[in-house]
């Protein structure tokens, strides 16, 4: 039976038997989708020097044509509607402007969308200038407002690779003093999702401590050495984040240096569990609360903590608390069947078998119906479509398969590609709310026909990684019912005294003592009665005595 004790301020594989490791490298990664850049309002413009070239000028650019001249004071009055017709007109040749002056053009299209709130449009006119490289005058000063792009749209817009095709060297520009930080942050999330492990991290390290990436930065070089499992420096990097939210310099954000706090004590206890140093590992994974939207994370992956040091009381309660009401739309079946395996150690055959029925009844049907959804919609974009009815609740699914689904499309990676895919029917909407004269003209053909082929390619994209998704979960499950059947199988034999000499050493004896519940000043403790209390969840613990042969015995 639980015990629960409550708080004044609630706080926040292994043996023979099918392993249900956690994966908590593959964890650490997710972690990264956490970490997204926040959408800030668009910056004004003023950016000094933005038309600058790395190149000097060569004097042998053309005086520009007045169309041009017009289209200049008209950005600088604000009017970006008028000044994009104009530019245009100099970027289709329908003026005598030389070619550097059509670059100069094509540059303040990029400046002027972006001004409109076509940020997505803007990447595409900015993106040829990537394209052109050194070529175009203003291949360097497209760098600076490709890092203000990167406030706005999220990273599966393409962002990052634009960033990334630039050489490092770029940046010691002078023009980039105001964002040089932020770039060495960015470059060095692309050379990270490249797989240049060394190129990133240099770049992370290059963030000045003054900057508000620096937080950021020092995160990101942790888990850079986790990927090159090198523990040591990935402990330094996140105990830096720690000593900074203990100091709350006034650079970083408050949300930040909560948000980098636990993701840094998330990812210190996972390395303390993947190197055994399980209290450690216990500690770290403690620190997170009820607040904190991986708590619950926190607590699973905690239990296999206890579970390794044979604290199964509290393995146990941490599992009764991931299986309260309060969190019907999460989801850990592993869970359960960590049950069955402590049940197992302790002999209690009975309650290791009810374990693995509580498996196969919960998700048993659910595998069915992800077979059947994974059926519907073989094209992408269309199943992207199926994948928001489900999320809005008005894909007639039952309840359970609802959540269920549901909490994979809710993963945070996905959460930015559908975060794209909004961004441009935003851009859509706000199209046809502009004023009718200037839908009428080519440069907004051209903004129309980029933004709809942009949104089929993104939907397609979302549909697909939707699709991936729910065939992980329904492969997981799969993994996990003949896991379940495994465990069934030893649970049989070892009752009917057919077990290993290896998986008898495994069980815990019949003469060990009941793990002790202490209980402080600060804390209560009575019988768990069905019911649960917010106050209660984390703090249960299990009075457990094992019905194993004592030792000696056969």
């Amino acid at each position: 039976m639980p015990l629960a004790a409550c708080s004044k301020s609630p706080r926040p594989r292994v043996e023979e038997l099918p392993m249900l490791r956690t994966n908590l490298l593959t964890a650490l990664l997710i972690a990264l989708s956490a970490v997204a850049a926040p959408r800030l309002a668009a910056a004004q413009d003023g950016q000094d020097g933005d038309e600058m070239t790395f190149e000097a000028d060569d004097g042998q650019r053309l005086p520009p044509s007045k169309t041009l001249q017009r289209a200049i004071k008209l950005y600088e009055k604000g009017d970006y509607y008028s000044a994009s017709i104009e530019f245009y007109k100099v970027v289709n040749g329908e003026t005598e402007d030389d070619a550097a002056n059509k670059q100069r053009a094509e540059f303040f299209v990029g400046k002027t969308l972006y001004q409109m709130g076509y940020y997505a449009a803007a990447l595409a006119y900015f993106d040829r200038i990537v394209q052109a490289g050194a070529a175009h005058r203003y291949h360097g000063a497209t760098l600076k407002w490709l890092a203000a792009l990167s406030r706005v749209l999220p990273e599966t817009s393409g962002i990052l690779e634009r960033i990334g095709s630039y050489d490092v060297s770029a940046l010691d520009e002078p023009i980039m003093e105001s964002v040089r930080d932020e770039l060495y942050y960015l470059l060095g999330r692309h050379f990270y999702r490249q797989g240049d492990f060394d190129q990133a991290i240099s770049l992370f390290t290059q963030v000045s401590r003054e900057s508000p990436f620096f937080i950021k930065a020092k995160f990101f070089e942790g888990v850079t050495y986790v990927r090159k499992y090198q523990g040591k420096p990935a402990l330094d990097a996140f105990k830096e984040i720690l000593a900074i939210a203990q100091e709350r310099p006034k650079q970083y954000s408050a949300d930040d240096i909560e948000k980098f706090e636990e993701l840094a004590n998330l990812q210190m206890a996972r390395i303390f569990y993947s190197t055994q140093q399980y209290d450690l590992s216990i500690k770290y994974y403690e620190k997170l609360d009820q607040r904190s939207p991986d708590w619950l994370k926190s607590l699973f992956e905690a239990s296999w903590a206890y579970f390794m040091k044979q604290i199964n009381s509290k393995a146990l309660g941490n599992i009764h608390t991931l299986n309260a009401p309060y969190f019907e739309n999460e989801f850990f079946p592993e869970s359960i069947l960590l049950k069955a395996v402590i049940y197992y150690k302790y002999c209690l055959y009975d309650r290791a078998l009810e374990a693995v029925a509580e498996y196969n009844t919960q998700y048993g049907p659910l595998r069915k119906n992800l077979k059947d959804i994974l059926s519907k919609y073989e094209d992408n974009a269309e199943f992207y479509g199926y994948a928001k009815k489900i999320l809005a609740g008005k894909a007639g699914l039952d309840p359970a398969t609802q959540r269920l689904v549901s909490s994979v499309l809710g993963d945070r990676t996905l959460k930015k590609t559908y975060a794209w895919v909004d961004e441009l029917d935003k851009e859509l909407k706000d199209f046809e709310k502009a004023d009718k004269a200037w839908r009428t003209t080519a440069i907004a053909a051209e903004v129309l026909q980029e933004l709809t082929v942009q949104k089929s390619l993104a939907e397609a994209d979302a549909g697909r990684l939707s699709r991936e998704r729910i065939e992980r979960l329904n492969k997981e499950l799969t993994e996990l019912s003949r896991d379940g059947r495994k465990i069934r199988i030893e649970v049989l034999n070892a009752r009917a005294g057919q077990i290993s000499a290896e998986a008898r050493g495994t069980r815990i004896s019949g003469d060990a003592k009941p793990e002790p519940i202490l209980v402080d000043d600060e804390h209560f403790m009575w019988k768990f009665n069905g019911e649960y209390w917010k106050d209660e969840l984390g703090f249960y613990r299990f009075r457990i005595q094992s019905k194993c042969p004592k030792k000696g015995a056969k």
